[in-house]
């Protein structure tokens, strides 16, 4: 191996943007694996680059480092990744990314259609939870997960805008 196709703690965070820390935080985790050189310092393969901006944008994404390490697991160890090799991982994220922009693109538009509103609608709100029924569903915002509300009654006073229904939590 070249002497210029291994890098130093500090050349790859340089290289990345992580702290020295992040990078050895990384390290306790799997995702990347320094070799030592004769004096025992870390010396990281050029291809770790890849690997470190892999997980930052995992992470962007709201994958875990669990999630991220078990995907790099299964790209090969001591050389750079190749497109055959990155291909067949990301198929798991691609569906991952695509049931999360579901999930996103429905809360968004129910929220849309509440902001403003002045739970002049309580029928209809998906923050609204009388008596915190929605808790019987599980745990979180129950109803803007695309869980159901039993029909809500609701009284007058509640119907007024006076907002004090209670909201989910």
């Amino acid at each position: 191996m070249k002497r210029t196709d291994v890098l130093s703690i500090g050349d790859l965070a340089d290289r990345t943007g992580l702290s020295v820390s992040a990078i050895r935080f990384y390290e306790t985790k799997g995702l990347v694996t320094p070799i030592r050189n004769k004096g025992g310092q870390r010396r990281f393969l050029r291809a770790d680059i890849r690997r470190l901006s892999f997980v930052l944008v995992a992470q962007e994404f709201g994958f875990t480092i669990t999630e991220i390490s078990e995907q790099l697991s299964r790209l090969p160890q001591g050389r750079a990744p190749n497109k055959t090799d990155w291909t067949r991982i990301s198929g798991s994220f691609r569906k991952h990314l695509d049931g999360k922009i579901d999930r996103l693109t429905k809360l968004r538009d129910k929220l849309d259609s509440c902001i403003g509103c002045g739970c002049l609608s309580l029928q209809s709100c998906a923050l609204y939870n009388a008596g915190d029924a929605a808790s019987k569903k599980g745990r979180g915002p129950r109803y803007l997960l695309g869980d159901k509300p039993a029909a809500v009654e609701t009284n007058p006073e509640e119907t007024s805008g006076s907002g004090s229904g209670t909201a989910e939590g």
